[in-house]
């Protein structure tokens, strides 16, 4: 079974502060995660002048000022991803970041990345999806807000493009922050494997690490969540975000159950083998057994330990003639 990718989401949580963006790397790093992840835009080439912030960023962030003008404080310049991807491969951590715009493709082009990030909100721009396809890399792509006909939408235009679907993986995810668990779905990465990609994920944005960890027994081979150095910095994603300790937390759990789901075939596992003894039964007398006598539904019975005749057959035992004396709770044999 291939590891399950977790990607630690740093998005714009550094708050367009540099010194906080490496800090973030390297508590990623300390978490176990595969990949931090950042967002690299020019605000002005994605949100128009008139584009209205989220409810939820009107929440943590006010109603006053408008998603451009609050895009514009948060982001990097793009001269900086650079210096991040190098700290990355200091670290021992992958470095990735989601473009959202055109130039910022061209940015992180020459950084090397793993794989290329497709946000949900990019999932219907064919100019986007079509440059994007044109690097014939792997892709990770978010579908959140998406029906299934728009994802094989999106699918197709990669693949005219250049990137064949054998090289993409779906992250199922809602991008209410945070989600209702009643809008999880988790079950809607089955739809996504129908697709033919090379895997499904799940993108999380709800409070807690509960449902990234289902999703990871649900067969998620990417993991992506949110996290921030401190939950009451301002900005619209550190409430819905794990702290620190958390992705620390989620990271193990994620761990644990990739070790625990195994290779899917039932056999006597090592740790339980010496179980077999203790816990199974064997045929035995149920009273004092004479030699000749005819073994019998009165005369046998079945008891623990598992080291002696199989119950499984009793029907081969009855009416056989015991070859010697059997005191009372003795192990039966032919």
């Amino acid at each position: 079974m291939s590891k399950i990718i977790i990607i630690a989401e740093a998005g714009v949580n550094h708050n367009g502060n540099l010194e906080l963006a490496r800090k973030m790397v390297k508590e990623a790093k300390r978490a176990g995660a595969d990949y931090v992840k950042f967002q690299t835009a020019v605000p002005e080439l994605v949100i128009s002048s008139i584009a209205p912030k989220a409810e939820y960023q009107k929440d943590t962030t006010g109603a006053e000022e408008s998603q451009l003008d609050m895009c514009r404080k948060i982001h990097l310049p793009l001269a900086d991803y650079q210096g991040l991807a190098d700290l990355c491969r200091e670290e021992g951590i992958g470095f990735m970041s989601t473009p959202f715009d055109l130039v910022s493709i061209d940015t992180l082009a020459p950084l090397g990345m793993d794989y290329w990030k497709i946000p949900s909100g990019e999932i219907t721009n064919r100019p986007y999806l079509r440059k994007i396809g044109a690097l014939e890399g792997r892709v990770i792509m978010s579908t959140g807000m998406s029906t299934i006909d728009e994802v094989e939408a999106a699918l197709k235009v990669l693949e005219q493009a250049g990137t064949t679907r054998g090289r993409v993986w779906l992250l199922h995810c809602n991008t209410q922050y945070p989600t209702p668990m009643s809008d999880v779905n988790l079950l809607a990465m089955n739809e996504l494997r129908s697709l033919g990609v090379a895997g499904v994920g799940y993108s999380d944005h709800t409070v807690g690490i509960t449902v990234p960890i289902a999703a990871a027994a649900l067969g998620a081979t990417v993991i992506e969540k949110h996290f921030t150095l401190d939950k009451t910095l301002p900005g619209p994603d550190h409430r819905a975000s794990l702290d620190p300790a958390e992705l620390r937390a989620m990271v193990a759990a994620i761990r644990d159950v990739e070790n625990a789901l195994g290779d899917g075939k039932k056999r006597v596992s090592d740790s339980e083998r010496p179980n077999i003894e203790v816990a199974r039964k064997s045929i035995v007398a149920a009273r004092d057994i004479m030699a000749g006598e005819t073994f019998t539904e009165e005369n046998l019975t079945v008891k623990r330990p598992g080291n002696g005749l199989s119950p499984m057959l009793w029907d081969t035992v009855i009416g056989q003639k015991a070859s010697r004396d059997f005191p009372y709770d003795s192990l039966i044999t032919l």
